[in-house]
């Protein structure tokens, strides 16, 4: 499997697909269980958001080295709406969907780095980070 993977994001089945191939290279870098739990939860969470408020967009998994650890990176950017008020976005509760509100925080703290950048009108780009401990 190779260490990029851009995955579009149009549909359900997208986000399922960008899920299985997360954890096809959190096997092949060896992530322990638990922090591979946590890593496709973020991966699901920031998937759904582009399906869910933007419509469409993508998913870039990597792997990445950095001195002697290996880790998995994540970019999932859209051509949505925007995000208005991004802290408060990222407060757990928050939602603008039918949904428990709970997507960015989650992402946020199941990932080692994560950042944001959002332009209303633009879109969208969540950039996260999981390490092998």
């Amino acid at each position: 499997m190779p260490s990029k993977i851009q995955i579009p994001i149009f549909c359900e089945s997208d986000v399922l697909a960008t899920v299985q191939k997360c954890q096809s290279l959190l096997i092949q870098i060896e992530m322990p269980i638990d922090e591979a739990t946590l890593a496709l939860t973020a991966v699901s969470e920031v998937s759904r958001n582009i399906l869910n408020h933007a419509t469409s967009g993508e998913v870039i998994l990597s792997i990445v080295k950095e001195d002697s650890l290996s880790g998995l990176s994540v970019v999932a950017q859209d051509s949505g709406p925007g995000i208005s008020d991004i802290e408060k976005s990222m407060a757990d509760g928050y939602s603008t969907g039918k949904g428990l509100g709970l997507g960015l925080s989650v992402a946020k703290e199941s990932m080692d780095e994560f950042e944001i950048e959002s332009v209303l009108g633009q879109g969208t780009i969540v950039r996260m980070r999981k390490w092998v401990p």
